[in-house]
């Protein structure tokens, strides 16, 4: 596919299903029904002693459920995606959940049993799943803190209409936002994607508008935002701590992500320990900009002047080159998702605000979605969610149970991704100006996904206890969350008051409560893992690949272990710090 081919445009969802209704459609919807049914009729032949053939067999009908489950509401995410508020893609994800949720109620037995089966012969058993093996694994892990067949259906059940009702509900509301800002005397209306470039516009006053009208509407609806969380917080505490019984409300995340709390604390520990950093690194930044002290409108402000269009075709060849001078694979697997129409880059309004890549089922090219204005920015976005795809691809040979890696390591091709583009960029550039906007870009992101991520997930674990033990009210989170800005920035960043808001315009914490530890983890982990490269060359590159072949077929440890990577070492935290360090030491220098 040449670069002159590579144009912004809507995705095609026709690899995953032809069409939005149909026979097409339907086939799917009658497929799950008759492999639901299938499994359902194996459901007397499960037994300790059952034969490890008569096992297998069983476990792929579990394949099939899950594979058609997720062609079905891969495609209803992915086509409200495209339009968030469209009522015809309302009704079909409804349609879906509803279909999945009864699916999953008739098939629970299976996990029901395989949780509550002896540990002799899940052993046994267990050496006939095959690639399944750690999916089984697990489920098993989840054994103390699973209900009974009728309270576990009930769940399921009851989170149609509640938990996964009130996500849409957030989403509905916050992706149909515009914001008004004034731009050379005019009023502009614009989605929040658009507004946000002017949070990285090189005028001051820009910056403040942009912000300023992002938490006015989002103040505007704050009590309703805010209420909605509250009503999240309390169903994720009341099942999972109160019906569960698991030890806290982020312990739930760790043992999804099948790290420990104390790692996962440590980590968290690293970046508070850290926030000196960033504030070192804001003061050098006020100097630049000529303030005496930086505003929190202007963290991500340029401190210089560099205005750069790039168009989308350029932004894709620019990545795809990155890629391919650290593997000819890579790129190859990257080009794929432009060439088959898996991309949606257009900016219009309705489209889901964000950027994401979403591998559906393991035997088709994942889609990626982001909102292409031109900047130079947005080329590290589209070299991040390429990254996505990149592995997702690479552990296509897996199961669909096992394919897509656990939420510790799913940043690690994106970020490894971004630092290719990032060193290629610095390699070609000839302009100092650019070079230093582009080191300085780099740092400001490795705040947004470090620092940021993990200030955000200490908010989630106060919020968590100040809602479930003392009823804090909206105003009362707004108030901590100001609190927690404070100990992130201390003296280093002035913080106006309309800063209470953001944190309900962070979809992640109504949507995958404390994920965004996810985030630091996968970039210190990559700038621990660009460091070796470094060291290696060349012998480094199959090793990395075989790190992304693994996916979700092995535990974190084991693949981190693989690869040489000790995190239950303290130092290797502050090790990805260091890396910071050091760019500040070339920014300060410069």
């Amino acid at each position: 596919m040449s670069q002159n081919a590579y144009r912004s445009k809507r995705w095609s969802l026709d690899d995953l299903v032809p069409a939005a209704s149909g026979p097409e459609m339907e086939a799917v919807f009658d497929g799950l029904e008759e492999a639901v049914a299938r499994l359902e009729g194996r459901r007397k032949a499960l037994a300790p002693s059952m034969p490890e053939g008569d096992f297998a067999e069983i476990l792929s009908l579990v394949e099939r459920v899950a594979y058609l489950t997720r062609r079905l509401s891969g495609y209803a995410t992915l086509r409200l995606a495209e339009e968030t508020s469209e009522q015809a893609a309302l009704a079909f994800r409804g349609r879906v959940n509803e279909t999945v949720a009864a699916a999953r109620n008739r098939t629970l037995f299976f996990e029901l049993w395989w949780k509550g089966l002896d540990e002799g012969n899940a052993a046994r058993l267990i050496e006939a799943g095959g690639d399944v093996r750690y999916h089984l694994e697990t489920l098993r892990r989840f054994a103390p803190f699973t209900l009974s067949e009728p309270e576990e259906k009930v769940i399921n059940l009851k989170d149609v209409y509640g938990a996964r009702g009130l996500e849409t509900l957030y989403d509905m509301i916050t992706n149909g936002f515009t914001f008004e800002i004034e731009i050379d005397g005019e009023v502009r209306t614009v989605t929040r994607t658009e507004l946000m470039v002017y949070a990285r516009d090189p005028l001051p006053e820009r910056r403040e508008a942009a912000y300023r009208a992002l938490y006015e509407v989002f103040g505007e609806q704050g009590g309703v935002l805010g209420q909605i969380y509250a009503y999240l917080v309390g169903n994720w505490n009341a099942e999972n701590v109160g019906l569960r019984k698991m030890p806290s409300a982020i312990s739930v995340r760790n043992l999804r992500n099948d790290l420990s709390d104390e790692v996962v604390d440590a980590l968290l520990a690293s970046c508070r320990k850290n926030a000196a950093l960033y504030r070192r690194y804001f003061r050098l930044k006020a100097k630049r900009l000529h303030r005496d002290r930086l505003r929190r409108y202007d963290v991500y402000a340029p401190t210089g002047d560099v205005e750069r269009t790039v168009p989308f075709a350029e932004a894709a060849g620019i990545v795809l080159d990155s890629m391919r001078g650290f593997s000819e694979e890579m790129a190859g697997l990257a080009e794929r998702v432009l060439s088959e129409d898996h991309l949606d880059s257009e900016v219009r309004r309705g489209k889901d605000t964000g950027a994401f890549c979403y591998g559906v089922v393991p035997d088709v090219t994942p889609w990626v979605l982001v909102n292409c204005n031109e900047r130079l920015d947005d080329v590290s976005t589209l070299a991040h969610e390429l990254g996505h795809a990149v592995h997702a691809m690479l552990a296509s040979e897996h199961s669909v149970l096992t394919f897509r890696s656990s939420l510790p390591l799913a940043e690690t091709a994106s970020n490894f991704a971004e630092i290719l583009l990032l060193k290629r960029q610095l390699k070609t550039e000839e302009e100092p100006a650019v070079r230093r906007h582009l080191l300085a870009k780099f740092v400001d992101d490795s705040y947004g996904s470090i620092l940021r991520q993990a200030y955000f997930v200490l908010f989630e674990r106060d919020a968590h206890r100040l809602i479930v033990d003392e009823g804090a009210t909206v105003d009362r989170l707004c108030a901590h969350y100001l609190d927690n800005l404070a100990d992130q920035f201390g003296d280093a960043v002035e913080v106006s008051d309309e800063f209470r808001w953001e944190w309900v315009s962070i979809p992640h914490i109504y949507q995958v409560p404390f994920y965004c530890y996810a985030y630091a983890f996968g970039l210190l982990l990559v700038l621990a893992l660009y460091r070796r490269y470094e060291r290696e060359g060349e012998a480094f590159v199959p090793k990395y690949v075989r790190m992304l072949t693994r996916g979700g077929s092995l535990s974190p440890m084991e693949v981190l272990d693989e690869a040489g990577i000790d995190v239950r070492d303290e130092g290797f935290w502050q090790g990805g710090f260091d890396v910071i360090g050091e760019m500040i030491d070339e920014l300060e220098a410069g």
